[in-house]
């Protein structure tokens, strides 16, 4: 089923593998100004003979034209940084740039599928179609995937995989399992005016800071008290700005938040709900409201075909044991918007190991990575190109 060739290769390229995380790691670059990132993939795959085209403002789309006519799979590494200072200052490759760092593990995800790249390009001629590379910027602000689609990432694709190193699960391990994967993750901002005042006075004004306290401890019984259980959800106030001074009744509070999901009309009724407690709490103490809701990243839902084949290439390759099923998060992942053009799935690769300090949760600054998941992510990658190809 696997092909045994793709397996040397990644072993024997496994050092450069590594020396570009780490070069990668050492330069990041925030979403939509990965300028060096995108210029150092365009130069490798001129060295490789794969041909390429930058996306704008950042990012690649390149092709591997297999010998043979057949199907073209699509495989997707993300390349931005995040704006988090990188706390393993012992780290012979920390990041160079002061507020920025690799803190999710997209400097792997880049040099895995560069790696990969290599390998197929070498074997283009045993291939039964097409591989294309897809290098996305942007996708920590959930705009990338979509700005690739727009320009042609999956044009005549037949199927698209991806992968997500991921630290919560040990190394040696690879969760892909059919259906949720991620969240759909979405952003919302409330608005309350009232009447300001002086704080010695308060019957004279509609103070928005008691407002907004309303609404923020009855709000969560949307998700309590209207959602089926079987359905999760997680709605989150993560910001609450309210008032100016200790002494002067709040005219306007603005609180902004999250809402987590996997199911449709789930992520439908909450943004109603959301609007019709807003109205109301407002409306109790004489105030109004302003809801705005923007819809980020759809729910990652792998499709079963593709689940199923990531785990029997994955226990081929790496033994049965290397199959681990990870719970789905309510995190985000763009990678949601290629699905929504063609089939595939979203693997996790586990890069935890307490002994080798790689258990910090993603977007923390001590985050990092045991290496030894690059070259297991670099050879899913091929791996999986080819054995869908042959299928």
């Amino acid at each position: 089923m696997i092909q045994t060739k793709i397996k040397e290769a990644i072993k024997k390229y496994s050092n450069e593998l590594t020396d570009i995380r780490r070069k990668l790691h050492s330069e990041p670059e925030l979403s939509w100004q990965e300028e060096k990132t995108t210029e150092f993939i365009c130069q490798y795959l001129e060295q490789l003979g794969i041909a390429h085209r930058r996306t704008e403002p950042t990012g690649v789309i390149a092709t591997i034209e297999g010998k043979r006519s057949g199907k073209t799979v699509a495989l997707r590494g993300d390349m931005d940084a995040l704006s988090v200072e990188e706390l393993n200052k012992e780290l012979s490759y920390v990041s160079k740039e002061e507020g920025k760092m690799h803190a999710c593990g997209h400097d792997a995800h880049t040099a895995m599928l560069l790696i990969a790249a290599k390998v197929l390009q070498e074997m283009k001629d045993e291939l039964p179609g097409n591989v294309r590379l897809i290098f996305q910027p942007a996708e920590e602000v959930a705009e990338g995937a979509r700005a690739m689609v727009k320009q042609g990432a999956v044009d005549k694709v037949d199927n698209i995989f991806g992968i997500h190193i991921w630290s919560q699960m040990p190394i040696g391990k690879i969760s892909c399992t059919p259906g949720p994967s991620f969240a759909s993750a979405d952003l919302f901002k409330v608005t309350f005016k009232g009447k300001g005042g002086h704080g010695a006075i308060p019957h004279d004004c509609i103070d928005t800071a008691i407002v907004a306290s309303s609404f923020v401890m009855n709000v969560q019984t949307v998700v309590s008290r209207t959602i089926d259980a079987q359905h999760p959800a997680v709605l989150t106030i993560g910001k609450m700005v309210v008032g100016t001074r200790f002494n002067v009744i709040a005219e306007n509070a603005v609180i902004e938040g999250t809402v987590r999901c996997f199911d449709p009309q789930t992520r439908d009724h909450i943004e109603k709900q959301l609007q019709h407690y807003a109205d109301h709490v407002a409306s109790l103490y004489g105030a109004t409201a302003r809801v705005e809701y923007t819809r980020g990243t759809q729910a990652v839902i792998n499709d079963k075909y593709s689940a199923d084949l990531v785990q029997k290439v994955a226990a081929t390759a790496f033994g049965e044991e290397s199959l681990f099923s990870e719970k789905p998060t309510m995190g985000g992942e763009d990678f949601s918007f290629y699905l929504d053009e063609v089939p595939g799935s979203f693997a996790l690769v586990g890069s935890g190991n307490p002994e080798k300090d790689t258990q910090w949760a993603h977007h923390h600054g001590k985050f990092n990575i045991d290496e030894d998941a690059l070259a297991i992510g670099a050879e899913l990658y091929a791996q999986y190109a080819w054995v869908y190809l042959n299928e």
